[in-house]
């Protein structure tokens, strides 16, 4: 008999709801499988082979971060977020590559410099990237520099053009160099959560937020130095580019109310008439004049340039056979195996061990923009350069922006180490933290108790005291982790554990700083090191080889269908849908929590500084 019970009215909704996002997720599915499709037949299907156009102004627009070494992304997520990595990084060695050939190419005419999408990177990184800029321009091929507005690390390299043009309602935005960190003592008292800080060193002030609720006068003093060095080389080097007097930029930033106030809150205006930029002009004149600069493309009505990507598949580098090896260490020291964007102490150690093996290479030299980790991994990574440079095999060590801390003690197994003058290094000491929650707990009615076989059994619980015992067991931990720290310094440096520690006790110096004190060897970008470590081995022409982590067959297929996927356009609406989009943001906010979780150092003690983040 057939019943007449029909489900009622929830039982249908949520039926129909789960029924709807099925047919969603089935659909997108599809989609998504389609376009891949798409891509695929795009990537296989044979392309005319592209000529290095004549008489030709170079187009350089670098985007998002500088950086020495690409972060791993995932290439799905590249696909699913329809961002190339390229639009969110950028590759100095790239740009100084492409500038250094272009001076003396007779095929580029000039330099379109176009910055909006540039975020920032350190000034070290500007001023290595400045240093080509100069070269190019010292070859007697023009620079002209367009944006909407300018920020601080921007306008640094349009200074170096022979016209800046901005749009009329765009701004010059410089506001100097500030180091500003939030206090949780208080907090961490209403909270009843208790952090047990061990560390050596009275400028070691990566934990000082967790103990006070403003900065020490250690700290203010120490970080000023540095900041102000900074500053003044900032100020010092765009008032020579554009012929200002000393003093200028202060004057600028200082008096910008009263500036303003003169040409009515004109900040366009104020920025022309302070000699900042040369003329303002909109879109449409910002074309029409960089057309009569350069020339025009008849397809598009548009300047007529060629993107400075391009320019490095078209054009053809000299090959000297003798081969210097570069291996690039950015990002967080931490133990084990990591992606590129951190450094793992197995990771760089195999990557070391593969250069010294099996790569035919003359030299090594290892970039490091880093502001350490992992005591541990550091130190495994300083063992095997000192292995490799044993067996015959030259170390150089170029530092970028940041080399400080473990950044600082895996450069102690080179041979020769160089620094940028505005370079942050140094940071020569360690800490270790523990928090723990009892009271906490306790006002929430919960407590822990049990027994144990020996003093130690439990005592590293989060839910209970740390008992004295414990805390002197890790202070002389970090005791011991810092006097390695002075001795593996001092034998490296050939000084003493003594003088060492007068000049670290975690103070961070600048590159400048650093040379004078002997805690580097010389100052220069990693174009000279290179030269220098090519030198070392005797070699007068040279080919560079970057040693990376190979990507897998799986890899390098999913990396190229992201890339064309990125580039092609197919997807443009796909992207716009914003499916995706909560996603990025989620793993943007997420990202410094991460990187905290990923701290594992078997020992619990690093060598790092956490104030450390280039200006």
């Amino acid at each position: 008999m057939k019943s007449d019970h029909q489900p009622g009215f929830i039982r249908r909704f949520f039926s129909g709801l789960w029924k709807g996002i099925t047919w969603v997720r089935t659909g997108l599915a599809n989609v998504i499988f389609i376009l891949l499709i798409l891509v695929v037949i795009v990537a296989l299907a044979p392309e005319e082979p592209r000529q290095m156009p004549k008489d030709i102004a170079l187009h350089l627009a670098p985007s998002g971060l500088l950086v020495d070494q690409y972060s791993y992304v995932d290439p799905m997520t590249q696909f699913l977020e329809q961002r190339s990595q390229r639009e969110t990084e950028t590759r100095v060695r790239d740009i100084i590559e492409a500038l250094d050939r272009a001076a003396t190419d007779p095929a580029i005419t000039s330099l379109v410099l176009e910055l909006d999408e540039l975020v920032g990177g350190g000034l070290s990184k500007l001023e290595e990237i400045g240093s080509a800029l100069q070269r190019f321009k010292d070859s007697g091929k023009p620079i002209y520099a367009v944006s909407d507005a300018y920020s601080q690390e921007q306008y640094y390299l349009a200074s170096y053009a022979d016209e800046i043009t901005m749009h009329p309602m765009g701004a010059v935005i410089l506001t100097g160099y500030g180091s500003y960190r939030n206090y949780f003592r208080s907090a961490l008292e209403k909270l009843s959560l208790n952090m047990h800080v061990f560390r050596v060193g009275e400028y070691k002030d990566a934990v000082e937020p967790y103990l006070r609720d403003g900065m020490s006068d250690a700290s203010r003093e120490h970080n000023g130095q540095w900041l102000n060095e900074l500053w003044s080389t900032y100020t010092a080097r765009v008032e020579q580019q554009r012929e200002l007097a000393a003093g200028s930029i202060d004057h600028y930033v200082n008096q910008l109310d009263k500036h303003l106030r003169q040409y009515k809150g004109d900040h366009a205006l104020a920025a022309r008439e302070m000699g900042l930029v040369d003329q303002l002009a909109t879109h449409h004149q910002q074309n029409r004049w960089l057309i009569e600069k350069v020339g025009e493309d008849a397809d598009n009505q548009h300047f007529r340039a060629l993107n400075y990507r391009e320019y490095l598949t078209l054009s053809e580098a000299t090959a000297r056979h003798k081969k210097v090896g570069l291996i690039v260490a950015r990002g967080v020291i931490l133990d084990g195996e990591q992606a590129p964007g951190n450094i793992g102490g197995d990771t760089l150690s195999d990557l070391i061990r593969s250069a010294r093996e099996e790569h035919d290479i003359e030299a090594l030299v290892l970039r490091v923009d880093s502001g350490g980790g992992s005591a541990f991994a550091s130190e495994l990574i300083r063992q095997e350069l000192e292995v490799t440079r044993k067996a015959g095999i030259p170390i150089f060590v170029s530092m970028g922006s940041v080399a400080a801390s473990g950044g600082y003690w895996i450069s102690m197994g080179a041979d020769e180490v160089w620094a940028t003058p505005t370079t942050i290094t140094g940071s020569i000491g360690v800490f270790s933290a523990f928090p723990t929650l009892e009271n906490s707990l306790q006002k929430l009615g919960i407590h822990t108790d049990g027994v144990g076989t020996t003093d130690l059994a439990g005592a590293l619980r989060v839910d209970r005291p740390l008992s004295p015992q414990a805390e002197i067991i890790l202070q002389q931990s970090v005791n011991n982790i810092y006097q390695r720290f002075l001795d593996l310094v001092a034998q490296a440096r050939q000084s003493t554990s003594a003088q060492i520690h007068t000049v670290g006790q975690g103070r961070v110096w600048t590159g400048r700083a650093a040379q004078e004190l002997g805690l580097i060897d010389q100052l220069g970008d990693l174009q000279q090191t290179l030269a220098a470590a090519a030198a070392k081995a005797g070699l007068t022409e040279f080919d560079v080889e970057e040693i990376e982590i190979p990507l897998s067959p799986g890899e390098q297929l999913a990396q190229q269908l992201a890339d064309e996927f990125s580039s092609s356009g197919i997807a443009e609406r796909f992207a716009q849908s914003g499916l995706v989009t909560g996603l990025g943001l989620l793993e943007q906010q997420l990202r410094p929590l991460a990187t905290l979780m990923q701290m594992n150092d078997p020992n619990a003690v690093y060598a790092q500084c956490l104030e450390c983040m280039a200006p």
